[in-house]
């Protein structure tokens, strides 16, 4: 069952201190700034730029209508600043930014978010504005935003766009870590971690969350009905940077139902391996997926690679409810809700033990600091195949810390670290390391607590 708790929470706006604290700061310089905001939907992006200007910034959201239209919206919005602003017809962008500077006596900010809108009814705009840039005459500050990362990317961070260098701050935003999310929605850490493996790290998820007095109530109404505000939403954000949403959307099925290598993919999907290697690169690219490799080894090189759907709406999107969508038509939502269930216990394990690898990467633990911590698999002998879910060399090359994760409860500790050493012992690896073994538990277990690390204690590292 995963229900997890009847307390209905409110949730204010997620604070981004340290991005809060960059805008503020290049904001607020004597001179005239550009900065460029970019990340995926539903990031809290806007929310961060509009909480960051003042009562004379202007803030203008863009659409896909014409540029005229745009030019006389955008008046209007600078008329509360500028009186008269809208007056004027401008023929272009160069004029509106040419009449802009010439009346503004005193700095302000000027935010265009969904920048990528403004620049699709007029290709001309990166180059203006890089004009009036290198002028160095900019008596504003300009902020750009925008959610398509692969148009942000293209119109100011590729090398060959005319805004490429221009940029005086780059914030890129990405989902919020765990802990912030506990703290502001005033969770226990274990229940953190397992509404945080379905709902990840977007602030309008957890919104949307607060709503409901537990979380099977709050993905029942938002995703295993035809009316949920998350019924359709990967196929919304795969808009914003995906052509070809159809082969998107099939390979993130297959790999949602347990198609990890790249030859699983492909014999699925009908498609010649080669020809996924675009779509795939791009979806990691795009933090939809993660290709793993065994701990060890090259990710050039390596033939044991897996594929796994990194952010965790995502992964409980495509593993339970595409599979569903035709229950979830005809209402019958009660299979649905059996089968996760039964599967969410697991399901949280796989975010458990990626919490966990965060844990360990670039962080000291009992003193000893370790590099990027990896799973690893593979066969020790003819006849013996072994897994560890956690494996990371200390940076002195001294230590290797092996960890076993384990999602249940009342877990027999001293077995556990028994079993974890023998298996240790046989890595190929494993030879001139002092081992250092870890057990990661839901829960405090049967045993020594000695080498064991709680929910508690994870948070600590996030």
């Amino acid at each position: 069952m995963f229900t997890l708790h009847n307390n209905c929470y409110g949730m204010n706006f997620v604070v981004r201190k340290e991005e809060s604290k960059r805008l503020r700061q290049v904001l607020s310089v004597d001179k005239s700034t550009f900065t460029v905001v970019y990340g995926r939907r539903r990031l809290g992006k806007s929310t961060l730029i509009t909480r960051s200007l003042n009562e004379n910034d202007v803030y203008y959201l863009a659409d896909q209508t014409d540029a005229i239209l745009q030019r006389e919206i955008l008046a209007k919005m600078v008329a509360l600043i500028i009186p008269g602003f809208d007056k004027v017809i401008y023929p272009n962008w160069s004029a509106f930014f040419d009449t802009l500077n010439d009346r503004t006596t005193q700095k302000f900010t000027l935010c265009i978010d969904e920048f990528p809108y403004l620049v699709g009814s007029s290709p001309d705009l990166p180059s203006i504005i890089q004009n009036k840039l290198d002028s160095k005459r900019l008596k504003f500050n300009l902020v750009v935003c925008g959610s398509s990362q692969q148009l942000m990317y293209g119109l100011v961070l590729d090398a060959t766009s005319p805004l490429y260098g221009r940029a005086d701050a780059i914030l890129k935003i990405t989902p919020i870590k765990v802990p912030y999310l506990q703290e502001a929605l005033g969770l226990s850490s274990l229940e953190a971690i397992e509404e945080y493996a379905v709902w990840g790290g977007v602030p309008r998820y957890w919104e949307l969350r607060e709503g409901y007095g537990n979380l099977r109530e709050a993905i029942q109404s938002n995703m295993l009905s035809v009316n949920g505000t998350l019924y359709e939403e990967p196929l919304k954000l795969f808009k914003d940077d995906i052509n070809d949403i159809v082969k998107t959307s099939t390979i993130m099925s297959y790999v949602g139902a347990g198609a990890h290598r790249l030859s699983e993919i492909a014999g699925r999907s009908g498609e010649i391996a080669t020809n996924l290697s675009r779509p795939l690169a791009k979806l990691i690219s795009l933090g939809y997926l993660t290709k793993e490799i065994p701990f060890g080894e090259n990710e050039k090189n390596s033939k044991r690679s897996l594929y796994k759907i990194s952010d965790p709406f995502m992964n409980f999107y495509f593993q339970f409810i595409i599979p569903n969508r035709s229950f979830i038509e005809i209402g019958r939502i009660a299979p649905i809700l059996s089968n996760i269930d039964d599967h969410f216990l697991d399901y949280v394990g796989n975010y458990w033990e990626k919490l966990c690898r965060e844990t360990v990467s670039g962080n000291e633990i009992d003193g000893v600091t370790y590099g990027i911590a990896r799973r690893w698999w593979g066969n020790v002998s003819r006849d013996e195949r072994v897994e560890i879910d956690v494996v990371a060399e200390s940076l002195d090359k001294k230590y290797l810390l092996v960890g076993e994760c384990k999602w249940s409860a009342k877990e027999n500790s001293d077995r556990l670290l028994i079993e974890l050493k023998k298996k240790a012992e046989k890595l190929p690896f494993a030879k001139g390391h002092t081992i250092i073994p870890k057990l990661f538990l839901k829960s405090r277990p049967m045993g020594t607590i000695e080498n064991v690390m709680l929910p508690d204690d994870i948070m600590k590292y996030q």
